[in-house]
């Protein structure tokens, strides 16, 4: 186990390989297709699923809130082909400006880094878990989940997130990029289960988005609510989401969307054209490296 996650209880959360991933899938197509209307019951069916659990639990299992504290800093490693890593801040301003009370930003600091996104050829992803995790948990992760991109969050004491990593391959394809991107950048910020039971998130294996949808920008609203602190049980949650998720709709709401499209940070204030944009860009600049008209 490395350093960083010593002493922390660990959970980890992955993409598995499979036929349901549908790679050559157009992502604006499942923009223009998306559902944005949701009764308040399948909010909250949805958080208490996805918010409170582990895909893989290592350590004592607790239900209660993980989320950070603290400014989130998120230092990218590219080693990978092609180099994804102006994408990858693309992603960030896109969840900074759709999640209201969240702190999250690129750091070029190694050091003021409390978040590692690690960017790999395919072929590496079974030696950079084991160089990570170590053999006999990385053998528990590949039989658990049989992942293609995968995240893990330290948690303390107080079930405050004080490390995140995450594991994305850059060369699987565009679609499989953005869809492990964003599951697993966001599963890594406290969202880190999966369940099949909810057809709406990403956070289920049946579904692949590729974009940060209406659905779970509820989900992390609701996390990142500073009502919400680590540590919180069900129940204390139960009575504070009336109040929670009515903020939550406010910011998440078309209106609400045209007031914080231009905050600080937003990406050419439209983070999805941004993402968008970038991947453009991957396909122009691949055109170029294989001489495609």
């Amino acid at each position: 186990m490395p350093t960083a996650f010593a002493a922390i209880a660990l959970m980890l959360a992955g993409i598995g390989s499979g036929p349901a991933r549908a790679e050559d899938s157009d992502i604006s197509s499942r923009r223009a297709s998306e559902r944005t209307d949701f009764t308040n019951d399948e909010i909250k069916d949805g958080f208490f699923k996805i918010a409170f659990t582990a895909e893989l639990q290592i350590g004592a299992p607790a239900d209660r809130v993980r989320k950070f504290d603290e400014p989130v800093r998120i230092f990218v490693i590219g080693k990978g082909l092609p180099d994804r890593r102006s994408e990858i801040a693309a992603i960030v301003d896109d969840i900074r400006t759709h999640v209201n009370h969240l702190d999250v930003a690129v750091t070029e600091n190694r050091k003021a880094a409390n978040f590692v996104v690690r960017l790999i050829a395919e072929r590496d992803m079974k030696r950079t878990i084991r160089s990570l995790y170590g053999s006999d948990r990385a053998k528990q992760i590949q039989q658990s989940l049989h992942p293609e991109c995968l995240s893990g969050i330290g948690k303390d004491a107080r079930f405050r997130i004080r490390r995140a990593e995450v594991i994305l391959p850059v060369d699987a394809g565009d679609f499989t990029f953005f869809d492990c991107a964003y599951e697993e950048m966001l599963q890594a910020l406290g969202a880190i289960n999966d369940d099949s039971s909810v057809p709406w998130t990403m956070f289920n294996d049946d579904v692949q988005m590729g974009f940060f949808d209406v659905y779970d920008q509820y989900l992390l609203n609701i996390l990142y609510d500073p009502c919400l602190r680590p540590g919180m049980t069900k129940d204390q949650v139960k009575g504070l989401l009336p109040e929670v998720l009515a903020t939550a709709r406010e910011w998440v709401s078309p209106a609400g969307s045209r007031n914080h499209a231009n905050a600080p940070g937003a990406a050419d204030g439209n983070p999805a054209q941004a993402v968008t944009a970038a991947l453009r860009s991957i396909n122009t600049r691949r055109d170029r490296e294989t001489g495609a008209n």
